[in-house]
């Protein structure tokens, strides 16, 4: 018995709307089932107010980190609170940043955003599952006259 090909696309199409009927929709992987999965990886870049919106969201998070990768002088000079740093131009910052939990959320900034999107690059290559940077880094947080602490 042979099979042509609109018999082939009927019997796909076929299953298909079965498979649907029976589950009750198209199969969606869900945000938990994905969390769960430790190959699954989120890498996003956000706006400052993407950022601002994120960490009152996490406020009380234990599991989300504000990570600022510029130097000590420029953190001590402002920076948004409750951020650690971990310096970009330290000789230990790629084993510092191996040391940190990599279950763990992060949202890392620089001053303009180059650092963060080379430690944001680093920290995917290490096997971080959810990183966020932030576009523009301080200058553009400042300049939308969001909160920072010294």
């Amino acid at each position: 018995m042979t099979i042509n090909k609109k018999s082939m696309v009927r019997v796909l199409v076929a299953a298909l709307i079965f498979g649907i009927v029976v589950t009750g929709g198209p199969l969606h992987i869900t945000a938990s089932a994905a969390e769960s999965s430790s190959q699954t990886q989120l890498f996003e870049t956000v706006t400052p107010k993407e950022a601002h919106s994120l960490i009152k969201d996490n406020k009380a998070n234990p599991n989300f980190i504000i990570l600022d990768v510029r130097t000590a002088k420029e953190f001590a000079n402002g920076h948004i609170e409750d951020a650690i740093n971990i310096d970009y131009y330290s000789k230990d910052f790629v084993d510092e940043l191996d040391r940190l939990d990599k279950t763990k959320t992060y949202l890392v900034y620089c001053r303009s955003g180059s650092r963060s999107t080379k430690a944001f690059n680093l920290m995917k290559e290490l096997g971080f599952q959810r990183v966020y940077t932030m576009e523009g880094g301080i200058v553009r947080w400042q300049a939308e006259r969001l909160p920072t602490t010294k």
